[in-house]
């Protein structure tokens, strides 16, 4: 993990509030029955094969809670595990260690899900496929750092990160805005120079607009197969074609086939927690 993917400082931000929502009253429990004196050793362990991901969030999240733990990972961000692996080892005060458990356990359990569904996404693209499989911005508040560095482990790609940081005209737009052109001309005007303009359709006619208007992509919102397939010979290569709208695994790899640049699925960021452990060694 480089300093440029998750930066310390901004996942520091999203631990300290992670702790502060599970120790605002403190650790009432862990208080009572664990002696102050008590060490342990604890093995992070994925209960189903899985992506491992977060790693070293988690580890930010014993530090925080106890500097003087040890902390040590026991495989690479990214790399492909079956379950009973350990992950990573922390060893202790018991107390800091039960502290930090649940908000440890939070975090990586859902960064190893997203990163284990995108591994499949991806690995369903036909081989030397040029296309890109991409998350959207159906993030979990708060989490959307954590969520498309998670993305990224697993082999795909990241699409616009905020409102601000591109052009991409969706329905609701075209709507308020009088049309498919108007909407993009507007766009062009006023954008920066340095901006493409992306426009999401969801008819051939649509596209049709979209290209005559000078659209850079066009996202093809719920189109099936043989739609996609007109419509990419329809582009001739002046737009790039995003797909998106409902995409399974299986549906990944005929798009694909069908010419399409990227593809983005929503499901990588909305998918179920990663099943994790914190086993203590007696």
């Amino acid at each position: 993990m480089s300093a440029t993917e998750l930066p310390l400082f901004m996942i520091d931000a999203i631990v300290l509030r992670a702790l502060e929502e599970d120790l605002a009253a403190g650790d009432v429990t862990t208080e009572a029955c664990v002696p102050a004196t008590a060490t342990t050793t604890a093995h992070g362990v994925a209960r189903k094969p899985m992506i491992a991901c977060g790693i070293p969030v988690a580890e930010r999240v014993f530090k925080t809670v106890d500097p003087s733990l040890k902390f040590t990972a026991k495989v690479d961000e990214g790399a492909s595990v079956d379950a009973g692996a350990v992950l990573y080892t922390v060893e202790g005060r018991a107390r800091s260690l039960l502290t930090a458990e649940r908000v440890s356990l939070n975090l990586i359990q859902r960064m190893c899900g997203v990163a284990t569904t995108t591994r499949r996404y991806v690995q369903a693209l036909p081989p030397n496929s040029k296309t890109r499989i991409t998350d959207t911005r159906k993030t979990t508040p708060g989490l959307r750092l954590l969520e498309r560095y998670a993305v990224r482990r697993g082999g795909g790609h990241n699409h616009r990160n905020d409102l601000g940081s591109a052009v991409l005209i969706k329905d609701n737009h075209i709507v308020a805005a009088g049309g498919v052109r108007k909407a993009i001309e507007a766009a062009r005007a006023r954008a920066p120079h340095t901006s493409k303009i992306e426009c999401e359709v969801d008819s051939l006619d649509q596209l049709d607009q979209a290209l005559a208007a000078g659209a850079d992509i066009v996202l093809l919102d719920n189109m099936d197969t043989p739609t996609t397939e007109e419509a990419v010979r329809r582009t001739r290569g002046r737009a790039l074609l995003e797909a998106s709208g409902g995409i399974t695994p299986e549906r990944v790899t005929e798009l694909a086939k069908a010419g399409i640049d990227a593809i983005s699925v929503g499901a990588l960021t909305q998918s179920p927690a990663a099943d994790i452990g914190l086993d203590f060694i007696a």
